[in-house]
């Protein structure tokens, strides 16, 4: 009898399937994955491949930057009552109205949204890009969306009128000064690593400061044998696979209950019955792309 691993890979084949995980699913789920990493980079790899099929493990929203990215590919969600609590906290109705309040402002929304989120936005941005994308920009008022913590971080470095709004991660809001200063207690050698969607207070301790991609870089470079990081902790399994011979440690609350919906039997239900599929409409993808677009135009 097949094991879950031999027919999600025999499916693969037949189906010419990729399959992505996000660094905040689970160690088994990043083992079955093609490719491994944040939101944003997982769909340009995808597009850039000739996959039929493209199998998102991580979150809606993620799945629908997919489709966005590859209109004519088949995106299937293991898990698609898996829904970013951040994105959830920022609609395109909301938007709208806040507009009124600052018509002159220009909308740069965290790729951590909906795509019809996206529709009313004019940038968008991630947490590797986010100082590099507002700074761009030639207006000086920003409403920026929906990330407060992340707003105020681009605010403090970059100057400008940043227009915050008031969602954030619950992981990543969660990590409080007193958690670090334990975990320093603890591991006086470590080094602190955060990822900008901390509430600044948490930043400003850090000695680095970035992405998950950013993260991974900077410990792999780092004489360190110990890090402190501030990000959900499945990004453990990827940390320390590329470190071999260091350590790393998170806070107990790091943990992202709704990417750990996703499990092997999921990705082998979906994949066999070609559940979960991302149905955007033409004009939906149009509109979603244009922020993308002009996003990756500024980094060119």
């Amino acid at each position: 009898m097949q094991s879950v691993k031999e027919r999600i890979l025999e499916l693969k084949k037949q189906k010419n399937a990729v399959i992505l995980a996000h660094n905040y699913t689970s160690p088994e789920v990043q083992d079955l994955a093609d490719f491994v990493g944040d939101s944003l980079g997982l769909s340009q790899k995808a597009a850039a491949t000739d996959a039929d099929i493209i199998v998102f493990c991580g979150v809606s929203f993620m799945g629908e930057t997919a489709k966005i990215l590859s209109p004519k590919k088949k995106v299937l969600l293991p898990e698609p009552e898996a829904k970013c609590a951040m994105a959830s906290m920022c609609s395109a109705d909301q938007i709208r109205q806040v507009k009124q309040k600052y018509p002159n402002a220009t909308v740069v929304a965290y790729v951590n949204t909906t795509a019809e989120t996206k529709t009313v936005t004019d940038y968008c941005c991630t947490s590797a890009n986010a100082l590099n994308v507002v700074k761009q920009i030639p207006n000086d008022q920003i409403l920026f969306v929906p990330d407060t913590n992340l707003g105020k971080y681009v605010k403090e470095k970059s100057g400008k009128d940043i227009i915050l709004w008031s969602g954030f991660c619950p992981v990543h809001q969660c990590v409080t000064l007193r958690q670090v200063e334990e975990l320093r207690k603890q591991h006086p050698g470590a080094e602190v690593v955060a990822h900008p969607e901390c509430r600044l207070e948490v930043l400003e301790t850090a000695d680095f400061i970035g992405s998950t991609e950013a993260i991974l870089k900077y410990c792999q470079k780092s004489d360190k044998k110990e890090f402190i990081v501030l990000t959900e902790s499945g990004m453990g399994h990827r940390l320390e696979g590329a470190c071999p011979g260091k350590s790393f440690y998170f806070t107990a609350q790091s943990l992202c209950m709704t990417m750990k919906m996703i499990s092997p039997e999921s990705i082998l239900e979906c994949m066999e019955k070609e559940t979960g599929e991302v149905v955007l409409d033409a004009e939906t993808m149009e509109k979603a792309y244009l922020p993308v677009k002009r996003m990756t135009d500024i980094l060119e």
